[in-house]
């Protein structure tokens, strides 16, 4: 068996991409999409007349409400090919607005629902801010599900889980490249800081008996990726699937709740003034989101471009 189809005994495997094509080729279970991978495929030649397309059918419409209709109809196509859920992400710009995250999630819910899709089938993806685990408290007490994004930390992951949330999705990659920038060191295998975050919140969770699924994200190589075999899921680029596919090396279990339940850890006790110091006393989690966010915002700017060129 490839790695890939060894991986896929353990965990639940997701396309990190909005390139449906390519999620064909790997039968991934989820899809997650984001700005920056719906700004690069409605560039590409196959998906430019998905853009056209929207922009024409909904002309007269705000920019803001074209986009949204865009992300829906990229949805709707990667279910079209998955059996299971799809995450449609927020606008960045409202990392800092709870009302104005809450009031998106349930227009994209909304929008999804008009195109015959359900609920259950749609994650709604946000930034790990104080304010929009707050967004996302409220949107899962209306059984809107949600992806917690941008995650660096176990403050964020523990505050995310309180909440109810359905599912986050910490930053292997991002992590690994702060640290290699900051000591200069090539990290492989288990020592990899973005390895080790991901192990460390998965542990606390299954540890405490939180719901609050794990999706290890943002791979840079497949190493990470073989190190978190076991985590409930994993988001990968169609690159990386491919590298898997391709590999027969064998790939053992290395996260399990058994082995969660054995790790003494102690248990945070939260509040708002809490999560922001802890946070703040973490300096790659607190670039890290800013740069996330930041690089989220200007690839939205990006894509208003582009539609507003169609108008």
């Amino acid at each position: 068996m490839s790695q890939l189809e060894q991986l896929k005994q353990y965990t639940t495997i997701v396309a990190d991409t909005g390139d449906f094509q390519s999620i064909k080729a790997f039968a991934p279970q989820d899809a997650t999409t984001n700005p920056s991978l719906i700004l690069k495929a409605v560039q590409k030649d196959e998906y430019r007349p998905i853009m056209e397309r929207v922009a024409r059918e909904h002309a007269g419409k705000s920019t803001d409400e074209i986009i949204d209709r865009l992300l829906i109809a990229f949805g709707q196509e990667i279910l079209k090919v998955i059996p299971g859920r799809v995450s449609t992400e927020t606008d960045a710009r409202l990392s800092f607005d709870t009302e104005g995250t809450i009031a998106k999630g349930r227009e994209l819910i909304r929008l999804y629902e008009e195109a015959g899709i359900a609920r259950d089938r749609v994650l709604i993806k946000i930034a790990s801010t104080w304010e929009g685990i707050r967004a996302a408290q409220v949107l899962e007490a209306e059984g809107i599900h949600c992806n917690l994004t941008l995650l660096f930390s176990l403050p964020q992951a523990v505050a995310c889980a309180e909440a109810g949330v359905q599912l986050i999705s910490p930053f292997v990659g991002r992590i690994y490249d702060w640290y290699k920038k900051s000591t200069g060191t090539d990290y492989t295998g288990a020592d990899d800081p973005g390895v080790q975050s991901v192990k460390r919140i998965y542990t606390y969770y299954r540890k405490f008996g939180y719901k609050t699924e794990v999706m290890g994200a943002s791979f840079r190589n497949t190493s990470q990726i073989v190190e978190l075999a076991g985590c409930d899921l994993l988001t990968i680029s169609p690159e990386l699937l491919q590298k898997l596919a391709e590999t027969d090396a064998s790939l053992e279990r290395k996260l399990s709740p058994e082995a969660a339940q054995q790790v003494q850890i102690d248990r945070l006790k939260l509040d708002e003034k809490t999560f922001r110091l802890m946070l703040n006393d973490d300096a790659m989690a607190t670039e890290k989101l800013a740069e996330g966010i930041r690089a989220f915002c200007a690839d939205a700017v990006k894509l208003e471009k582009l539609i507003e060129e169609l108008h």
